[in-house]
């Protein structure tokens, strides 16, 4: 096995053309170049310079190693600059899980800036719920998710998974216009009993937080439809389909409907983000600076409008 080392040191001998001068351009003393040049000849067996009173010359065979070891050189300064661009977070991948409604604004906030400064890195951007992310992201195949949590339905946290909260997301009742409570900033859950509802699918439990709920205030909603777009939802109510119980980050065109506030304790979402103590990539240090910041702005935006 050839050592780099020894093949920096001939590279510099055929630049400078004296064991002098790679010794100052290494950074060595002459005795010391001319024993590794010794060493690599022993080990290949071959010469690879002509000794003469003032200079050397490199042999055929010297030329040949010296051309492979720019060729090493060039490697190894390659390595050296992918190396430092990727511990500095200039380069790298960076593999993101969110869910749907935050890939409305606050996904996007968190990523103009940082995706802009950083042309070079590649970005995974996987679309999931919480229940479906996190084990993705303890197996190692994601840096982060974007996460929810209802008080009314916790998901089990492990132990190898770090969870910070940025912000309580309200959950919104969306009427139709003619509705009899469409006039109504804010309404209670219990007013809402024998109303017809566009519902969810339910998260990792398979109940949604809705029935639970309206479980707690004794009563079983009726469910029309079922569906976890909330475009589509509100869509649906804005035909008079009924009502919903949309979070705040998923609002869209709210166009043809009034959208009110819920008075409860415990029906809204947590937002966050889910990471391992144990990831080092330096992209992902970065990112949730950005996360933090755009997390602090949708939080003051949601305070003005909701609170």
């Amino acid at each position: 096995m050839l050592n780099s080392a020894r093949l920096l040191v001939l590279l510099e001998i055929a630049r400078t053309g004296t064991i002098v001068a790679a010794a100052q351009a290494l950074h060595l003393s002459p005795s010391a170049v001319s024993h590794q040049l010794a060493r690599l000849e022993q080990e290949l067996a071959v010469a690879l310079v002509e000794r003469q009173p003032q200079s050397l010359r490199l042999t055929a065979a010297g030329v040949r190693l010296a051309e492979h070891a720019q060729a090493v050189a060039d490697l190894m300064a390659i390595a050296q600059d992918d190396l430092r661009a990727h511990s500095e977070g200039d380069a790298g991948v960076l593999r993101l899980g969110f869910f749907a409604s935050s890939g409305l604004e606050l996904l996007p906030r968190a990523l103009s800036v940082f995706a802009a400064e950083r042309p070079q890195i590649e970005l995974e951007l996987i679309l999931g719920q919480p229940h479906e992310l996190v084990p993705d992201l303890e197996a190692g195949r994601l840096d982060a998710a974007v996460v929810f949590e209802h008080p009314l339905d916790p998901w089990c946290r492990q132990a190898a998974v770090d969870v910070e909260m940025f912000f309580d997301e309200p959950q919104l009742v969306v009427l139709p216009l003619r509705h009899r409570l469409g006039r109504r900033t804010a309404v209670r859950l219990a007013a809402l009993e024998g109303e017809s509802w566009i519902g969810t699918r339910g998260g990792h439990t398979g109940e949604p937080v809705l029935e639970r709920a309206c479980a707690a205030e004794g009563f079983r909603p009726r469910i029309r439809c079922r569906s976890d777009h909330y475009q589509v939802t509100i869509n649906l109510a804005r035909a008079g389909m009924g009502i919903a119980l949309v979070p705040a980050l998923g609002l869209g065109d709210t166009t043809g409907v009034h959208v009110c506030r819920l008075d409860h304790p415990r029906l809204h979402r947590r937002i966050g983000v889910a990471t391992r103590p144990t990831n080092r990539n330096p992209l992902l240090r970065i990112f949730l600076a950005e996360l933090r910041s755009a997390a602090e702005e949708i939080r003051a935006l949601l305070d003005m409008q909701w609170a």
